[in-house]
């Protein structure tokens, strides 16, 4: 089984990523649906505060780790040979899964700020952030968790600042490689 995964600050273009991959065909597991249905049990309504309140709490209990184990079965329950990790926030996660997953191949996505804040205007989920500080806490919180480490070890990095048509045909490409080397 190859394993992709992808990490990147929010609003990087890691949804857009997996939105192409599903369209090749590539089965999605998305880290962060791990901490919805934590939120969701927990009774606590879907903001950025809960997912990171949730979160945190996780990583405290059982490691930096723990979203990623969590979510090891449904990367396994895909049977696919290719399947895309959305959503590491950290080196542990990647190095549970390059430990799990001998053909673990890391994508890094970055963003300029600016560029991330005016995606988030736009993008209308419950736990978007819209000024720039709540944004800079946010990506303070993951940096925390390791998010800048993981995005070091990044196997292939792509810069997400022009258009959506030129980022699409970048992550096309990359994934054609990927699945084709299979």
């Amino acid at each position: 089984m190859k394993v992709i995964g992808i990490v990147g600050l929010p609003a990087s273009g890691k949804g857009e990523f997996s939105r192409i991959a599903e369209a090749m065909g590539i089965p999605v597991v998305v880290m962060g649906d791990v901490i919805r249905a934590a939120v969701k049990e927990a009774g606590m309504p879907e903001t950025d505060q809960s997912f990171g309140l949730v979160a945190q709490r996780l990583r405290d209990l059982h490691g930096m780790g723990a979203i990623a184990v969590s979510s090891i079965p449904f990367i396994r329950a895909t049977g696919a040979s290719v399947v895309l990790v959305d959503g590491i926030r950290g080196d542990a996660e990647v190095a549970i899964f390059r430990q799990e997953f001998p053909d673990f191949h890391l994508i890094g996505i970055r963003s300029d700020f600016s560029v991330r804040l005016a995606r988030l205007s736009q993008r209308g989920r419950t736990d978007d952030v819209l000024s720039a500080g709540e944004l800079h806490r946010r990506d303070e919180r993951e940096i925390r968790w390791g998010l800048d480490r993981a995005l070091a070890e990044a196997d292939r990095t792509l810069i997400n600042d022009s258009t959506i048509a030129e980022y699409s045909a970048e992550v096309h490409a990359l994934l054609a490689a990927l699945k084709g080397a299979v």
